[in-house]
C-alpha cells in the first residue's frame, strides 16, 4: 500500500467482528469476517433480485416512496382487527 499501512490480519478482523464492529461494508451483524462477507453478498443479491422483479423504473420509484408501491394507494395504513392477536391496538378492554 502507498500509505505505508498494513492490512489487518484475519484474526484481528475476526476479533473486531466479535466485538460487534463492522469490518466488511454492509456486513452488519456478522460475528466473523466470513459471516459479514456472506451477509453483505446476500444483501447485494437480494437488491439485485428485487430490481429484476420490478424493473429499473419500478425499483427507483420504490426507493422514492419508501417501499410503498403506487398500487397500494400510497398512504394506506394497516387496519387492525379484533381477530388479529398480533395487533395490540384493538383490545377489548371490557375483558381486562
Amino acid at each position: 500500500m502507498a500509505s505505508g499501512q498494513q492490512q489487518p490480519s484475519k484474526s484481528e478482523l475476526d476479533e473486531k467482528a466479535r466485538q460487534g464492529e463492522t469490518v466488511v461494508p454492509s456486513g452488519t451483524g456478522g460475528k466473523t469476517v466470513e459471516a459479514q462477507q456472506n451477509l453483505a453478498q446476500g444483501r447485494s443479491r437480494g437488491g439485485q433480485t428485487r430490481k429484476e422483479q420490478l424493473g429499473s423504473e419500478g425499483y427507483q420509484e420504490m426507493g422514492r416512496k419508501g417501499g410503498r408501491s403506487s398500487q397500494s394507494g400510497g398512504g394506506a395504513v394497516r387496519q387492525g382487527s379484533k381477530d388479529d392477536p398480533e395487533d395490540g391496538l384493538d383490545v377489548d378492554e371490557s375483558t381486562m
